[in-house]
């Protein structure tokens, strides 16, 4: 899988920041996911590269940008805070949403967590949150400060040294995040999963639990075992984007592939492209595309149904359309359908109704429960009327598939 990285620019109160975003080379995503770095950090630093990276191999596109004064974006770093990180954050959704579609998925390392969490009242699209080593309050970061503050709040600023760099810190910055409250957690309305190392030496490991406790569900919370608070492993960027991407799954909206490019299959066609080396794959038909993959379990990484789960849903939905016309044609008090469906492999000999020569039948076990008032016949005509759907009818017919290299 080829990753397609695209240098972009937009502008935050009037300055121009620099992003980088990423997906793959197939025709659809998964969902857009913004990506906040951690404080003073850049996009490029390694945890930020290897988990966009990680997520793009598993279906998603990601920006990550350069906060006001900081990477390749413009401004003084000195006249920034805590409130500029989070504006920042909302012009990089409005851009996304401008230019390609608007972010589903926030991410924040460290207090960039701290930043996504505010930033999400601001970005409506957003279903789901992800914070890595993020403090409860922005406040957390003059820790940091702590042999500076009074010669900045003297002087009005000083110049800081952190993770071996100068920086101008000035007296705004530190009355912005005292300033700051933490209100919004509880009104998030989103899914969020906390991620914190038990060993993080920069970010306390109880402030995840600060976060948790003023979360509503649903929320979630994974430990990073062994995990430095910058990620510096790989294999823990790696299994950050999983976690993340697996989470996720559950909240983003269902069967939802954001489409790049128009279909040129026609009406009855369909098209199977690889997404990864693994078992994911993009499935295209003339006006919609979705995401096939196995289980986590064995090999996959669970990003859509399994094959034998799309050959079941194509039976059972062709069986409640078929149900559903014949009630509405026939003017029957039908108020719902709903078709359970299972496929097992029985031993021949188990199955009384199976005509087959080989050891074992494959079966389909359909359950439908139809709601309303309805007669005895009414009810049994309509389950005779179930065998009778389309795709029923082929499955029992004996199909021959033809096989060719094109």
């Amino acid at each position: 899988m080829a990753v397609k990285r695209s240098k972009v620019e937009f502008e935050s109160n009037g300055i121009k920041l620099a992003g980088l975003l990423e997906s793959s080379d197939s025709e659809a995503v998964r969902a857009y996911a913004l990506f906040a770095h951690c404080f003073t950090c850049s996009k490029d630093i390694a945890a930020a590269s290897r988990i966009s990276r990680s997520l793009v191999a598993l279906g998603y596109a990601v920006l990550r940008f350069d906060f006001t004064g900081l990477g390749n974006s413009d401004g003084d770093f000195s006249n920034t805070n805590f409130t500029s990180n989070v504006e920042d954050l909302v012009a990089a959704a409005d851009f996304l949403r401008s230019e390609y579609h608007a972010p589903q998925l926030l991410i924040g390392h460290s207090l960039g967590g701290a930043a996504v969490l505010k930033a999400a009242a601001s970005i409506d699209e957003v279903t789901a949150i992800a914070t890595i080593g993020a403090p409860f309050t922005a406040q957390h970061v003059s820790k940091q400060l702590e042999n500076d503050l009074q010669k900045i709040s003297s002087e009005g600023e000083a110049e800081v040294d952190l993770a071996g760099r100068k920086f101008k810190i000035k007296k705004q910055f530190v009355d912005d995040i005292r300033n700051q409250n933490n209100d919004h957690i509880g009104k998030l309305r989103r899914a969020l999963l906390i991620l914190h190392s038990p060993i993080d030496e920069t970010v306390n490991i109880a402030e995840a639990e600060k976060i948790y406790l003023e979360a509503k569900h649903p929320k979630s919370f994974i430990s990073l075992d062994k995990a430095d608070h910058l990620l510096s492993r790989p294999e823990d960027s790696e299994y950050v984007a999983a976690c993340i991407s697996a989470w996720a799954s559950r909240f983003l909206p269902q069967a939802e592939v954001i489409k790049q490019s128009e279909s040129k299959l026609s009406k009855g066609h369909v098209q199977v492209d690889e997404r990864n080396k693994h078992f994911a794959r993009d499935v295209q038909t003339d006006n919609h595309i979705w995401i096939a993959d196995e289980p986590v379990s064995v090999g996959g990484h669970d990003l859509g149904p399994d094959p034998y789960e799309h050959l079941l849903a194509g039976l059972g939905a062709c069986t409640s359309m078929t149900l559903r016309m014949y009630a509405n044609r026939k003017k029957l008090a039908l108020d719902d359908i709903e078709v359970q469906l299972s496929h097992s492999r029985s031993h021949a000999e188990d199955c009384e109704d199976c005509e087959s020569k080989s050891k074992f039948v494959d079966v389909i076990e359909r359950n439908i429960t139809l709601k309303g008032d309805l007669t005895d016949a009414e009810r049994k005509r309509l389950l005779e009327i179930a065998d009778r759907c389309p795709v029923h009818l082929t499955l029992e017919n004996d199909p021959k598939i033809v096989t060719k290299e094109v």
